[in-house]
């Protein structure tokens, strides 16, 4: 498979990861099987994720089982239910790891209900980290507010960290500092920052989804021809921070420390609308030292039909500048648009969490009348 779409995409200098975990995947060879055809070099998950793999089939009444005689409190059995298939990933990626640092990782999430308070998220990631203590493991953090401080004291403490649901270009910047300054108190203790690393995860397709809802309420000829382009012109814009912020003299002192970029990951990148082609979202944000996870579906069509273009995500950026102005100018206002879609991000991983601890109480009451 080595001249397949992918393996030319990783060519390029873009990671592929896929968004999905589960045990079966697991334990059936599929992951193993994706590395070694689809290029796939690491793997990320939320409480979604989770809450479909534990709610399809049988695959994790055994270990149910073997809990019911220690534990009842349904996130302590669903972090047990998710340790045991990060634990297994992050073993099968270890070789890839070993030889690209900067890949062959999981990511596991923090409780999305504390999303909003600095010190629980800390400590909740702390835990995991203790927990699964490997070098390819990331705890994912979302970029609220308050996420914004974990960050940096997770960074600081040496700790990896994948920044999930980032929307914005100003919270973008903002997760960009927290990293810096995390690092910067970790070379001022002492810390090796060479064995942390980051990726700043924005998610793309939603961006489009929320957009193109506001411009078909106008409905006029101008808005609805602007309908699929903000999320790609979002993208390229955070990109084009990442490469002004990861140079000068403050990030050429952190680099001879031996810190490592925080890479942009391009999160949601499955196509939403039926309309648009299919794997847009990975056709043009194509550049190097860029991460993009995928749906296995995504994966497969891209596979089947993606094109390698070259350093896709640096072209059009002054249009990108552009489009948001246009966007304000017909009434839709980009800063509204991101702010309601991290509320709605966070919400929504709540939401199932919720959803995630009903099902394991369900399934453990189940099996304990069985």
């Amino acid at each position: 498979m080595a001249d397949s779409n992918l393996d030319k995409l990783s060519a390029r200098g873009v990671s592929v990861w896929i968004d999905y975990l589960s045990r079966q995947m697991l334990e059936s060879g599929k992951l193993a099987k994706m590395m070694k055809e689809d290029a796939v070099v690491g793997v990320t998950t939320n409480p979604t994720i989770f809450q479909k793999a534990i709610a399809e089939g049988d695959a994790y009444d055994e270990q149910l089982k073997e809990l019911l005689a220690t534990e009842s409190d349904p996130k302590e059995i669903f972090l047990q239910l998710s340790a045991r298939d990060v634990d297994a990933a992050t073993d099968l990626l270890a070789k890839v790891h070993e030889k690209q640092p900067q890949d062959g990782y999981v990511s596991w999430e923090v409780d999305p209900t504390l999303a909003y308070d600095r010190d629980a998220t800390f400590d909740e990631a702390m835990r995991l980290h203790a927990w699964l203590d490997k070098p390819n493991l990331y705890v994912k953090i979302p970029a609220t507010k308050p996420g914004l401080g974990a960050i940096e004291d997770c960074i600081a403490h040496g700790k990896s960290i994948n920044v999930t649901l980032i929307f914005s270009l100003q919270r973008y910047a903002e997760v960009v500092e927290a990293y810096l300054r995390g690092l910067e108190r970790l070379v001022a203790s002492g810390g090796d920052p060479s064995k942390v690393h980051s990726v700043a995860s924005f998610f793309v397709s939603r961006v489009d989804t929320e957009a193109d809802k506001r411009l078909e309420a106008i409905g006029s000829k101008q808005a609805l021809a602007l309908r699929g382009k903000l999320a790609i012109a979002n993208a390229r814009l955070a990109y084009e921070h990442y490469e002004q912020r990861f140079a000068g003299p403050r990030w050429e002192f952190l680099a001879g420390k031996g810190a490592n970029v925080q890479r942009c990951l391009w999160a949601s990148t499955s196509t939403k609308n039926p309309e648009y082609r299919d794997v847009i979202y990975v056709e043009e944000l194509i550049g190097s030292d860029t991460v993009n996870t995928m749906p296995e579906e995504t994966i497969r069509a891209f596979q089947d039909h993606g094109e390698v273009r070259g350093d896709t995500v640096r072209e059009g950026v002054k249009e990108a500048h552009e489009l948001i102005d246009k966007l304000r100018d017909l009434g839709v206002d980009y800063d509204d648009v991101t702010e309601t879609l991290e509320l709605e991000g966070v919400q929504k991983f709540a939401d199932s969490f919720a959803e995630l601890l009903d099902g394991v109480r369900a399934k453990h009451g189940a099996l304990a009348h069985a």
